[in-house]
This record gives C-alpha cells, structure tokens and sequence, in this order.
C-alpha cells in the first residue's frame, strides 16, 4: 500500500486494486476511508502522516471543499459555443472529443496547455516554454495535433480566453470543429477542470513552470495516465485510449 501511496495512487485506487490483486483474501481488502484515517489520524502503527505529501491535495490535514470561483472570460471568441456541439459528444462514445485549458504559473508568466480525451480521460501536456499567446498556443497544438490520426481528433472544447484567439488556425484539425464553454463556467469542460486538479500535485500553484522541461512533463503525462480512474472501470486512461485507437 506505501508503495502505491508513494507512485501518488489515490486511497480508492489503492483499495480497488487490493479487491483486484487478492480477490480471494477479504482480510487484505480496505476500504479507502480506511486507508484516510490511517494517513490522517497517525496512530501508532498507521501509515507515516508524510505519505499525505502523496496525496493530490497534499494536505497535512483534511478540509472542507470549496466552491471554486469562477473566472471572468478575457476573451469573447467569435466562435461556436458549447450549446452546439454535436450531441454524439455528450455520450463520451467515441475517442477525439478533447478538452482543453491552459494551467498557469505564477503571475500568469507561464503556462502548460493540457488536452484530455473526453471518453479515455487521456492526457497531453504541452509544453510552451516560449510563452503562452496565441500564436504560440497554436503553435504548440498543432505540433501535438498533427500526430494524432484523423480519428482521434473529432472535436475540441475551451474555454473563452484570448489563448485561442487564433482557433480558426486550428479549426482544420478537428473534424467536428473547436467549441467555447460560456463565461465562468468551468463544469462545461469538466472532464478538463477535474485533469487540471490532479495536475496541480505535479504543478503547483505559485510556481514558474517554465522551469519544467519537456521530460519533466511527458513524466507527469506518464503517471496521470497510467493510474485506474474508477470511471473508467478501474482501466488506465493508457490502456483505455490505446483499445480505442485500434477500433
């Protein structure tokens, strides 16, 4: 279980890959709530309180969730909006629906864009070391793209910030076409926001992430990737993208 804790596995991964490995042995099954107050609570004999460092959060202590506020758009992209996009998107059916956001450094000096698959949860990470603007972010996408069968790039979904300024340059990459969730609304590029949170135990808040490089990065992609998602029926976003790839 330490040795999960330590590759940053979250408890419910730990506990369904204990169900998995020993599905025989009910006295080796934990509950993950189990696995929380042996990190948090520190009894004697419990996991060391330092393996929270582990966790997404990072926590020393446990707390509330907050609503998140939301953000004012810096951009009104002349574009398609989210209520358009073909209804065959929602259903999560089909590999090459993407979200993508940027996640910024401190003072918004630099940035890393992600992609997420919406139906594999699989992540990119693109780097962008020489700025985040628009050109660059195209750039930086199309580098990324243009190694993707056709198949795997149907549609994409930002948000309205003046990163995409330039998305009819990107428009030819994407079957379906590049679509903008409304102002402060994050939950509409969900699959996204809920990537960007995990991303933030790699990629601090308040940190120059220019100073990651490239193997840095594809190291985190790694990780993120080849973790069960329980939404996935405890499959690798890895695994589950790749079978998707071969259809």
């Amino acid at each position: 279980m330490q040795s999960k804790l330590n590759l940053e596995w979250s408890p419910e991964q730990i506990a369904s890959h204990l169900r998995t490995r020993w599905p025989d042995r009910p006295e080796r099954h934990l509950c993950h709530e189990t696995i929380y107050r042996a990190l948090y609570q520190g009894a004697k004999g419990g996991l060391s309180r330092t393996l929270t460092r582990k966790l997404r959060t990072g926590r020393p202590l446990r707390k509330k969730r907050r609503r998140p506020d939301q953000r004012m758009p810096r951009f009104v992209a002349p574009a398609v909006l989210i209520d358009h996009r073909p209804p065959v998107i929602e259903l999560r059916e089909r590999l090459g629906d993407w979200e993508g956001d940027l996640v910024v450094g401190v003072r918004s000096q630099s940035a890393v864009a992600t992609l997420v698959d919406r139906r594999t949860r699989y992540l990119r990470l693109v780097p962008l070391p020489e700025g985040h603007s628009a050109g660059h972010l195209r750039d930086a996408l199309i580098t990324v793209l243009s190694r993707l069968p056709a198949h795997a790039r149907r549609s994409l979904t930002w948000d309205q910030g003046s990163e995409m300024a330039r998305h009819h340059e990107l428009a030819p990459y994407f079957a379906d076409g590049i679509f903008f969730a409304r102002p402060g609304s994050p939950w509409q590029r969900g699959t996204n926001e809920n990537t960007n949170g995990l991303l933030r135990q790699y990629l601090p808040k308040r940190t120059n992430l220019s100073l990651y490089t490239v193997d840095d990065l594809r190291s985190i992609e790694h990780r993120l990737n080849n973790r069960p998602r329980k939404t996935l029926s405890w499959q690798t976003p890895a695994q589950a993208f790749t079978a998707a790839l071969a259809l």
